[in-house]
């Protein structure tokens, strides 16, 4: 189940601060996790896009806004280069940031690194994500990343909420590591259906067979 806050200024005029007072939204939805099926097993492929995400000084990273013009323009310029990709954007210095709606990892040698919060959404499954991997005793990091960094990655993947963690396996149309799924990414996987006692790539399968 999928349970959504939304808080607005409320009913007003054309200038906002004629608005009021604030409507809070609680909107509930069941998790369908069969669009993620596939995605466990082939991975997701991946485009860095020339769109940027916001500066902290425009919109501040740790707001969760739904002002996302950028990440659909972003997804849009990522699906022109390969059909289905999802977009990681950056920021005005070229540091890889987030996707839209989403957490960017990488492996290299058995080590998780991930970008800083400077300009990307602190998002409570990234959270997660490096708290399974010190459970683990995988070392992790929150470092700025170029694209070189995920190039030469031994994997990646992406977190969310709604699919807890989907593997990278192609970026701008060539292979990540060696093309599939990462040991590290399963592991992390694994660890994180084993807290919420739900096999999560399983459970994507068997709703993926019923809406067949």
């Amino acid at each position: 189940m999928n349970i959504t806050q939304l808080v607005t200024r409320g009913a007003g005029r054309a200038r906002a601060w004629e608005a009021g007072p604030p409507n809070v939204y609680v909107k509930f939805a069941e998790n369908n996790m069969s669009g993620w099926a596939h995605y466990h097993t082939e991975g997701v492929h991946g485009v860095i896009t020339k769109i940027r995400s916001f500066e902290p000084d425009t919109i501040d990273s740790k707001v969760k806004h739904q002002s996302r013009i950028n990440m659909s323009m972003a997804g849009f310029e990522a699906n022109d280069l390969d059909l289905g990709a999802w977009p990681i954007l950056s920021d005005k210095d070229g540091n890889l940031t987030e996707g839209s709606g989403y957490n960017v990892f990488v492996v290299a040698k058995g080590a998780l690194r991930t970008p800083t919060d400077r300009a990307t959404l602190a998002g409570i499954s990234r959270d997660t994500v490096l708290k399974l991997a010190e459970q683990l005793g995988i070392p992790a990091s929150e470092d700025d990343l170029q694209p070189y960094d995920i190039y030469t990655a031994d994997e990646a993947f992406f977190c969310s909420t709604p699919f807890a963690i989907l593997p990278v396996t192609q970026l701008d149309r060539r292979a990540v590591g060696d093309g599939n799924p990462g040991l590290v990414t399963r592991q992390l996987l694994a660890a994180w259906s084993e807290v919420v006692a739900v096999g999560i790539a399983e459970q994507a399968r068997q709703q993926s067979r019923m809406m067949a």
